[in-house]
């Protein structure tokens, strides 16, 4: 057993965590409060991802409609990583691109709260999904890592994890979408 490398990841993580930019916290707090406006509106959150992203998305969703912490009523999320018939039968007619965006353009309204999740900010389908969110009035957050890729520059809020380690960038994200909720928590 090499307890020197897990002493070193555990440490990696530390380092990554220290080193958030001051933003951090102003920018949970804009997407939580967009978050709790379209609730109060009648509107939803809209989640996706790729790979691990894709976990990380119905986690998030999850903690919406079931509860995080406190007992509340279910909240309006949905992750569109969860319907494999939808993403089988766009991927193949479509092409894999296009899965969260026609999901987006069939299920999204104005108002809703749109939140895309790529550890390197250019996941082509991400991307396009954002950018039709966008186009319907939604408020759109991403999270990204690296530099936030194009993600960073099409998004209406860029919570990005400065680090070039997907493993770092992803535990983050879930820290991240755990601030949220339990910022949205606190409003219900």
């Amino acid at each position: 057993m090499n307890l020197d490398l897990i002493k070193a990841e555990i440490q990696d993580h530390i380092d990554v965590v220290s080193n958030l930019t001051l933003d951090l916290p102003s920018q949970i707090a804009i997407a939580s409060n967009q978050i709790i406006h379209a609730i109060n509106n009648g509107n939803k959150i809209i989640l996706f991802g790729n790979g691990g992203s894709a976990a990380d998305a119905q986690h998030i969703a999850a903690e919406f409609t079931g509860r995080f912490v406190k007992e509340r009523k279910g909240l309006p999320a949905i992750a569109l990583t969860t319907d494999t018939s939808a993403l089988t039968a766009i991927g193949n007619d479509y092409g894999f691109d296009q899965v969260f965006r026609r999901q987006v353009e069939a299920l999204a309204n104005k108002g809703d709260v749109v939140l895309g999740i790529s550890t390197s900010g250019n996941s082509e389908n991400a991307c396009i999904a954002i950018e039709k969110a966008n186009e319907l009035g939604c408020f759109t957050v991403s999270l990204t890592g690296k530099d936030g890729g194009r993600l960073k520059s099409i998004s209406s809020l860029n919570i990005n994890i400065d680090s070039p380690i997907t493993a770092r960038v992803q535990e983050m994200h879930i820290m991240v979408g755990h601030l949220i909720c339990s910022m949205v928590d606190s409003a219900f």
